[in-house]
């Protein structure tokens, strides 16, 4: 049997890569080392030996800053699919293993997570003992980065996406509210028009939030050219406190309404009328995702488990991501 000169080769091994692919990500060695959980000089000393391996230079150091080489460059790609793979290996053999069994990494929006959560631990507690549920609460933009990547399994957000590669597994449907201060002349009224946001004093979440980006749509669709911003909040508690003081008004879905607000008695909901400006929450996984059948059974139990709620719960089947909004 003859072997190839590349099979005598040394190989370079799994941590190499991923810290190689760490600098080439961070192009800072502090940096690439806190992200991967690993000590600087390990790092260094790990990239040095996947450049001896490989033979080729993938790094120009300065004393300020990290570069890629040309080599680097190419070779970074590569090295990203390589771990890519492996993940998909180890996620593929879990799977074998047992259902619902391992790390769950579930990523989920701050404008979903005080709200439904509750339901989501309770019900993994007591019908999924076996599962070590992950929850990572981030921005949309964060969360598909980590789906694609493969550092987050699932996620628990706002559709559509729009991402190529990921598959939406529709839950529900809930209503926006709009929340208002006190002796304001929509405060408490049922059948307001949408019209009526054209003209209000409407407070948002900062740049980021997909929440933020669903109002402005609706008070688009209402007929409004622009939404002039004076005032933004991080949150939907300091969102609706800055209502409660009387600085504009808001609209939240229907499912915060209880938890935000009953921390003031200076706040009243009104209803808009039929139809409703609604948003729409799903369970999103990778297109071809090992666990597949075990999403698709637990995103099943999740309509169960949210008909108490305010919302209105979409039937099964799993639909791939539109390529646009």
């Amino acid at each position: 049997m003859t072997v190839s000169n590349t099979s005598k080769r040394r190989q370079p091994s799994l941590a190499q890569l991923r810290a190689f692919s760490a600098v080439a990500e961070h192009l800072h060695f502090r940096d690439a080392a806190a992200a991967i959980g690993m000590s600087q000089p390990a790092l260094s000393g790990a990239v040095a030996a996947l450049e001896e391996t490989l033979g080729v230079t993938l790094l120009e150091r300065t004393t300020r800053k990290v570069l890629l080489s040309p080599a680097g460059e190419r070779l970074a790609v590569r090295a990203k699919a390589v771990l890519e793979e492996v993940v998909a290996l180890l996620e593929e053999a879990e799977a074998v293993r047992a259902p619902f069994t391992g790390a769950l990494r579930l990523g989920v929006i701050p404008t979903v997570a005080p709200y439904l959560l509750p339901t989501v631990l309770l019900l993994v507690h007591d019908r999924y003992p076996d599962l070590d549920l992950q929850v990572h609460e981030e921005q949309t933009a964060n969360l598909l980065e980590g789906l694609t990547t493969g550092r987050l399994d699932l996620l628990l957000l706002a559709v559509p996406l729009g991402v190529p590669g990921v598959v939406e597994l529709p839950l529900f449907d809930e209503d926006f509210v709009l929340v208002t201060p006190l002796g304001h002349p929509l405060g408490g009224r049922s059948g307001i028009p949408r019209e009526a946001l054209r003209e209000l004093n409407l407070l948002l979440l900062d740049e980021g939030h997909c929440l933020r980006d669903q109002a402005l749509d609706i008070c688009r669709e209402a007929g409004r050219a622009d939404a002039p911003v004076t005032t933004t909040a991080a949150g939907l508690s300091t969102l609706v406190q800055l209502v409660a003081g009387g600085l504009g008004v808001t609209l939240l879905p229907r499912t915060a309404v209880r938890v935000e607000t009953t921390r003031s008695d200076r706040l009243l909901t009104g209803y808009f009328t039929e139809p409703a400006p609604t948003r729409r929450i799903a369970l999103a996984m990778r297109t071809g995702a090992a666990r597949r059948a075990e999403y698709q059974e637990l995103a099943a139990a999740l309509r169960e488990a949210l008909r108490p709620l305010p919302v209105r719960v979409l039937g099964g089947g799993d639909r791939p991501a539109p390529t646009g909004h």
